[in-house]
């Protein structure tokens, strides 16, 4: 397991995939219109799951081996926030507009 990344907090940046690699989700902040399907790729050699912090998040995979995906449509804006429950440093958000 390799520590959590230093880099700097990245602007939002559009589309509708996140790559999981080096124990990090890329990029940290994705913003989507409602009604996007997301979809996470894990490019590690780990397993990491896509959770929603708190409780009643939408998020809830199941441990993505290498190259699995995991996807959820956004239907309501909001801020979504997430983490893998594995690597709880690993966390990341998804911003959903009209």
């Amino acid at each position: 397991m390799s520590p959590p990344s230093t880099s700097k907090p990245t602007a939002p940046v559009a589309g509708n995939a996140v790559a999981i690699k080096n124990f990090a989700f890329a990029p940290a902040t994705l913003k989507v219109k409602a009604g996007t399907t997301v979809t996470w790729t894990n490019q590690d050699t780990d397993a990491h799951t896509v959770t929603s912090t708190g409780s009643g998040g939408p998020l809830h995979s199941a441990a993505l081996a290498t190259h699995a995906t995991y996807s959820h449509r956004f239907t309501q804006p909001g801020t979504y926030h997430y983490l893998c429950t594995i690597h709880p440093f690993m966390t990341a958000t998804v911003e959903v507009t009209r």
